[in-house]
């Protein structure tokens, strides 16, 4: 009798280890799920910011002028090597690159760490110290939620490695007159993603991270007028073609009279490929309209509803000023035929 119970109890406890065993296993399984899962969403959310709001990889890659909005060339994603410089845009005192922002150890951020990428973007210093001009929008960026900068970081992760050496910058004057240093924040812990539900701030957030100020503020007087911000009128010269930032202000010179779907058919009408194809020849834009186009129609109507709360700015755009002079034909951009 006691051979039994014991038997008994030792096959209880068998099956009791083989039981808990099996729910630590399950266990485990489920929480590399959620981990995973966790990472999938990071990366996607990452993949739309850098794509189609900050739109880091249109600066990043090479970019096709002989479609409309110069569509980034597949398979360049993040290589860098872009140029702007003085002939493009009167703001750019010099010749900067774009850098390789790809994972490739030798040439690109493959050996950086999530930190030093993070201080790159949002405080506009690399990894070897260099101070970045602020082309690089990390003065918007140093206001984008650590969640959302993290989300981008994880999806730079994935681009595929590219060995592409990028040229140094040449600028005309001393990089400490052009970092704005007291205008960015130490630490990007405090900031925080608005609420969807509120859709001028969340407008405004969005329109931060995109920093659509850079280029939709006039530049006068050798600085950025932001007094009058959104109201357009700066020039960039492609070899191909001139054009003219938009004014976005609610004024009758700019979007006043605009309808939510309105301006969402400015974007929306670019998801079509075929609007994107034809060569537009010297009506084009450096407008990334084809990766802008790939937001969301509620964020795209967030940003409506926060343009119609700033301050309306006359001021009537000459779009697309002539191109014939040959003085504007210089090749800064890759063209792609």
């Amino acid at each position: 009798m006691k051979k039994l119970f014991a038997l008994a109890v030792l096959c209880t406890g068998v099956f009791a280890a083989a039981w808990f065993s099996s729910c630590n296993n399950s266990s485990s399984d489920l929480s590399e799920k959620k981990k995973a899962d966790s990472l999938a969403k990071a990366v996607e959310r990452g993949r739309y910011l850098a794509n189609h709001v900050a739109a880091c990889i249109h600066c990043h890659s090479e970019r096709d002028f002989s479609r409309f909005s110069g569509p980034v060339v597949p398979g360049t994603e993040g290589s860098g090597g872009l140029k702007y410089d003085s002939r493009l845009l009167e703001a750019i005192p010099g010749t900067i690159y774009a850098k390789n922002i790809t994972p490739d150890k030798e040439t690109g951020i493959g050996s950086w760490t999530d930190e030093e990428i993070l201080r790159s973007i949002t405080q506009g210093i690399s990894k070897n110290g260099d101070t970045l001009f602020p082309l690089m929008p990390y003065v918007s960026y140093n206001k984008m939620a650590r969640e959302d900068l993290l989300n981008i970081i994880a999806y730079l992760r994935t681009l595929k490695p590219i060995y592409k050496k990028v040229p140094a910058r040449q600028l005309m004057i001393p990089i400490s007159m052009a970092y704005p240093a007291p205008a960015l924040k130490p630490s990007v812990e405090g900031n925080s993603k608005p609420a969807e539900t509120d859709p001028v701030k969340y407008g405004e957030y969005l329109i931060t991270i995109a920093d659509c100020a850079t280029c939709h503020t006039p530049f006068e007087k050798g600085a950025f007028n932001f007094a009058r911000i959104y109201a357009g009128g700066n020039l960039f010269t492609h070899e191909d073609f001139r054009v003219m930032s938009a004014n976005i202000t609610p004024d009758s010179t700019g979007i006043g009279s605009w309808t939510e779907e309105q301006f969402l058919n400015k974007f929306t009408l670019y998801r079509d490929a075929k609007n994107i194809t034809a060569y537009p020849g010297k009506q084009n834009t450096v407008m990334p309209l084809a990766d802008y186009s790939g937001m969301t129609d509620s964020d795209l109507k967030a940003l409506y509803a926060y343009l119609r709360t700033v301050k309306p700015m006359p001021n009537k755009i000459n779009k697309y000023p002539g191109t014939d002079d040959k003085e504007w034909k210089m090749g800064d951009m890759k063209v792609v035929k």
